[in-house]
């Protein structure tokens, strides 16, 4: 009696779909075929996407990773798919996300031989990838693949598997693998000792102006996060990729610091005595932190604990538990004027930003567009956040609450990445509104994959704010004292690109327009048809939050009004105000 066999590829996609992979990104090639003939076979248990650009496919893949906590799976043929991978690569790397991206190679008779398409691939991703393995023979491959994704989930990144395309083809034994997902664990860290967090209350009760600046590692912590903050008089900054993290409406969330930043946190943290740091590895702590603070960071990540800033109490445990026993083991605060300026603030922030978001006069503004948005925003809304000024708008105007997701590329800030995001939201949630919120130099970069919205039948709500500009860049060059330069961008008309690939694409010149294209691509959407408004805003620059110039004391009233006038700040008060209101003293 014959024992039972089965292709090598498909052995290696049914080990992934036992780990939970439901899609696939990808772009077939000559190298890669024998893994779409096993994907055929297995296409009625993992779907197989069809992007435009391997580019979009790799940076979907790491946004599954980022929205799920679930491995995301692109692939590329030998050559130039491989390497339009990097991006993902990277973004994965910098933002820590478990990825798994598959690499066609020629038949291993072709190997070594200066073949075309041939070279050695694994090195090229040594750098981006915590584990990058090329697979030696039919038997091994879906062992390899289990794996890539253990170590990608072990070490929070990229894993590569280059497969050469004739060993996906070969039999092997249908009980000659297995995989280790059922058996997956992740560690569980405690919380913090008794000790360490009796140390930590004592010095947050002899600070004078602390500040919770927390990342992550808070997800599904919020009303914790809200407790201690109110328990303790501390108010609340976030990441920017912690944003969705706290509702918009907790009275002391400031939001995030440095330039995708919003002007409380900005504010609070020039000021604050003390910094409690919680689940984050922000890398702009060591210019935005004072070295003088007060540090208290609890991590749990031995890599992390210690890195940003001199710290006077460092718990390694998990953020939400060790919160969670602080709130046990701690009194009441006595309500605090520093709290309360803090909250005063926040609400002068939000009149601002209301006030710029129902702005009727004038030419068109990025803020109505964000307040249509807010306005048809579902409860469980995705938020595909691309990079560029409509990052720190999105930062400083989504109304986030608690239930929504947001996603971006952190630390990487690959323009382009909010596309791929929106197709990664869309397949992972198909029942949730997804939004893609990008600026005309980001949306100019994958636009091509428009088409892949329409052709999955992927509702997607696509935002583009045209302004003729890399406007973010154009601001560090006003910074940076230089004339602009290789920032401005053609006015494209985005509207009938996206007509050409299929979808219902609407051009909107005036704020008067907008509620009705929001309206047109809502209905769209519950219809399952995607959209693109084309929003031609001006290039007017976003309050620059990291350099407000607002204070009596720090500026003379010339420049003070000049800024005003310039933001339409009138009624905005600088946080000295609200500190002296309270009787708050900054020595």
């Amino acid at each position: 009696m014959m024992a039972e066999t089965i292709k090598a590829g498909v052995a290696a996609l049914q080990t992934l779909e036992s780990w939970g992979v439901t899609h696939i990104y990808g772009i077939p090639g000559g190298t890669f075929n024998n893994m779409m003939y096993a994907l055929h076979e297995e296409k009625s248990r993992i779907k197989y996407i069809h992007v435009r650009h391997e580019e979009v496919g790799a940076l979907a893949a790491v946004a599954d990773g980022k929205l799920t906590g679930h491995i995301g799976v692109a692939f590329g043929s030998a050559g130039p798919g491989a390497t339009h991978l990097f991006q993902g690569a990277y973004d994965a790397k910098m933002d820590k996300v478990p990825t798994l991206f598959l690499v066609g190679q020629v038949e291993q008779r072709f190997m070594n031989a200066d073949f075309f398409q041939e070279l050695d691939e694994d090195p090229m991703f040594q750098d981006a990838a915590v584990y990058a393995r090329t697979v030696t023979t039919a038997q091994s491959l879906p062992h390899v693949i289990d794996e890539a994704i253990r170590r990608a989930y072990a070490a929070h990144g990229a894993a590569i598997v280059v497969i050469p395309n004739d060993l996906a083809a070969e039999l092997i034994p249908a009980n000659g693998y297995y995989s280790a997902a059922a058996t997956h664990a992740t560690p569980i860290l405690a919380a913090g000792t008794d000790e360490q967090v009796d140390q930590a209350l004592r010095l947050i009760r002899t600070a004078s102006r602390p500040v919770m600046y927390v990342g992550q590692g808070v997800r599904g912590a919020a009303d914790t996060v809200m407790t201690l903050a109110k328990k303790l008089q501390m108010p609340v900054i976030t990441t920017a990729l912690g944003k969705p993290i706290i509702p918009y409406a907790f009275e002391a969330l400031l939001g995030s610091a440095a330039r995708v930043a919003s002007k409380p946190a900005n504010e609070a943290l020039r000021v604050a005595d003390l910094i409690m740091f919680v689940g984050s590895n922000y890398p702009f702590a060591e210019v935005m932190f004072s070295p003088k603070a007060k540090f208290i960071q609890i991590e749990a990540d031995p890599k992390t604990l210690g890195k940003r800033h001199h710290t006077d109490v460092a718990i390694l445990a998990d953020a939400p538990a060790t919160l969670k026993k602080m709130i046990a083991r701690s009194d009441e605060a006595p309500s605090s004027g520093w709290y309360q300026a803090n909250v005063d603030n926040v609400k002068n922030w939000h009149q601002y930003n209301d006030d710029m978001m129902q702005r009727t006069t004038g030419d068109m503004r990025f803020e109505p567009v964000f307040g249509q948005i807010n306005r048809i925003a579902t409860d469980d809304a995705i938020f595909a956040i691309d990079v560029g000024d409509v990052t720190q708008n999105a930062m400083r105007l989504l109304k986030v609450n608690g239930r929504q997701a947001w996603t971006t590329s952190g630390l990487f800030a690959t323009m382009g990445a909010g596309l791929p995001a929106a197709l990664a939201g869309q397949l992972s949630f198909p029942q949730r509104q997804v939004f893609n919120l990008a600026g005309d130099g980001a949306a100019a970069m994958v636009m091509q994959d428009l088409d892949t919205e329409v052709r999955y039948h992927l509702p997607i709500i696509n935002v583009v704010f045209s302004n003729n500009a890399l406007g973010y860049i154009e601001d560090e060059q006003e910074d940076d004292g230089h004339e602009w330069f290789g920032v401005d961008m053609p006015a494209i008309d985005f509207a009938t690109v996206a007509k050409g690939m299929g979808m219902t694409g609407l051009t909107v010149t005036k704020v008067s327009e907008l509620a009705a294209a929001f309206d047109e691509a809502e209905a769209n959407r519950i219809a399952g048809k995607p959209t693109l408004i084309d929003a031609k805003i001006t290039n007017e620059r976003p309050i620059p939050v990291e350099h407000l110039q607002l204070d009596p004391d720090r500026f003379d009233a010339a420049t003070i009004a000049a800024f005003k006038k310039r933001y339409y700040a009138d009624n905005l008060v600088p946080f000295s105000s609200f500190l002296a209101a309270h009787y708050v003293s900054v020595g």
